[in-house]
């Protein structure tokens, strides 16, 4: 689905992951359902995760964005967030997920915006909202994560 981009984390943050033998930038960036659906990360650390998902191809059968595909972005630029926050000795698993469908969206790029409404020590959630090309709010999500230890490298 045209030229692909890769996640672009603080350098830091790389440092910290390859060090535990984890390529960030690989895993946000190749396999699984976002890159079925043409999801890209262009900007992630805690405090902010965006992200672009095209229409087409993510459509229901009227031609609109699917619900459940702005479901997915939002749910990926939470769940990054929420995994940059928690650190590289926590695991960031999604317990829940509410999105609210303001507009349609037929063509185009659509932007998620994630940013944080709660970090603690076991839990964070995000706000993510997603726009369409003029800028118009296409959904609001709202994800929260457990943060769970990871387990022990050996």
């Amino acid at each position: 689905m045209g030229e692909q981009h890769t996640a672009k984390f603080p350098q830091e943050v790389i440092d910290e992951y390859a060090a535990l033998g984890v390529d960030l930038v690989a895993l946000f960036s190749a396999g699984h359902l976002g890159t079925r659906m043409g999801v890209e990360i262009t900007e992630a650390s805690a405090d902010r995760v965006v992200g672009t998902m095209p229409v087409e191809g993510n459509t229901q059968p009227y031609g609109l964005l699917h619900g459940g595909a702005s479901a997915v972005l939002a749910e990926t630029l939470g769940s990054v967030g929420a995994m940059l926050h928690g650190g590289s000795s926590k695991l960031a698993v999604g317990v829940d997920l509410n999105c609210t469908h303001h507009r349609a969206a037929r063509s185009g790029l659509v932007t998620g915006v994630a940013t944080p409404v709660h970090r603690g020590r076991s839990t964070a959630t995000y706000e993510i909202v997603i726009s369409d090309e003029a800028g118009k709010r296409v959904c609001t999500a709202r994800l929260t994560c457990m943060l769970r230890d990871a387990p022990a490298a050996g």
